[in-house]
């Protein structure tokens, strides 16, 4: 890999890192729903205007659009709003990689290597133990909304597989088209006028303005230059080279919280979230080739069914990371296809995911 092409995707992972901060900024001033709105709102209309829809059956950029964008931000934002840290949001959210595995097992028929078997275990063990943790030291709820977002997540991976192979990021920019509608439906019957009224009256106003720069940054950044850059990478290399680096999505988004807000993670918490996403890396490696009695034993697939940002922001630690985003949708060919948020998700994206994913993050899933 190019050194260019390094930093390149050093950029797309802090891009979607920086997502998860951001986006608890935002929540500051805008209601999650609502949020989640305005986000996909500003990506569908240019994409609208200007992108060529890929070539594939309206169904499928549906389907995409309601899993990685809809279930996936719905949750995420859900549980950032209701008191998830950040920093272990970017942690939490990388479930969509052992999700993604195991359903890809199901719902595709892929065969799970010994090594995806013993990575996805481990990866769930790790994730349990945060959650029984948390619900010691502080509210459950958050933990499980997460989860959910980033099942959502690994769900969309799973159909961006069946979409077939296109533009990676003309299909994560054309899903982002999807959830403007239900999310403002959404924010209207649960956030309500009167809430929806007052964030968007005070909008343009100087207490609202990190809230609308952080807008601005998960749109940009994290979208658009998080999973461009992804999308270009992942056309050049193989899933397996470039997967890794979503890894750092959650190291930055726990370091920037803890700049950020002063969220220092308890150790179990750091412990645990680190070895989620070294039991991702590590299952998502290719198998070498054996020697046997002349004939060599096939290598094994890669990170292909095991994450992206979406996202989609955040984003995940095989190609759907650059769908995510929660992040969290995967670039590349129909075998790689599957982000942030960022971002992770990817994540848009955590799906991370996703555009890409980014698994964010992300999207992701994410768009992570």
């Amino acid at each position: 890999m190019l050194l260019r092409d390094r930093i390149l995707a050093l950029v797309a992972a802090v891009a979607w890192g920086l997502n998860f901060p951001a986006t608890a900024i935002a929540l500051e001033h805008y209601p999650p729903f609502l949020l989640a709105a305005l986000r996909f709102t500003l990506l569908a209309v240019p994409t609208l205007l200007f992108v060529p829809r890929p070539p594939i059956p309206f169904r499928w950029i549906v389907l995409v659009g309601a899993t990685l964008g809809v279930l996936q931000f719905a949750f995420l934002y859900l549980g950032m709003a209701a008191g998830m840290p950040s920093g272990l949001a970017s942690l939490v959210v990388q479930a969509s990689a052992p999700f993604t595995v195991l359903l890809a097992g199901v719902l595709l028929r892929e065969r799970l290597s010994a090594r995806q078997v013993v990575g996805v275990s481990i990866a769930v063990a790790a994730l349990a133990v945060i959650a029984v943790h948390r619900a010691q030291t502080a509210a459950l709820l958050p933990v499980v909304l997460v989860l959910c977002g980033a099942l959502g997540w690994a769900i969309g991976n799973v159909a961006t597989r069946r979409a077939g192979p296109v533009n990676p990021l003309h299909l994560t920019l054309w899903w982002a088209v999807v959830p403007p509608i239900p999310m403002a439906v959404l924010s209207f019957l649960v956030e309500g006028p009167d809430r929806i009224g007052q964030a968007l009256g005070t909008a343009f106003t100087a207490d609202a303005l990190p809230a609308d720069l952080a807008v601005l940054y998960i749109v940009l950044a994290a979208s658009v230059v998080g999973y461009g850059i992804w999308s270009r990478l992942m056309g050049r290399y193989p899933s397996s080279t470039v997967a890794p680096f979503s890894m750092l999505v959650p190291v930055v988004g726990v370091l920037a919280s803890w700049v950020a807000f002063g969220e220092v993670p308890d150790l179990v918490e750091v412990l645990a979230g680190a070895v989620v996403v070294g039991a991702v890396l590590w299952s998502s490696r290719p198998a070498r080739a054996a020697g046997g009695t002349g004939a060599a034993a096939a290598a094994g697939a890669a990170a292909g069914a095991s994450g992206a940002a979406t996202a989609a922001e955040t984003p995940p630690s095989a190609r759907d990371a650059a769908r995510s985003g929660g992040v969290s949708g995967t670039p590349g060919r129909r075998a790689e296809t599957g982000a942030s948020h960022e971002p992770p998700h990817a994540t848009l994206g955590p799906q991370v995911d996703p555009p890409v994913a980014e698994l964010s993050p992300g999207a992701d899933a994410a768009p992570r």
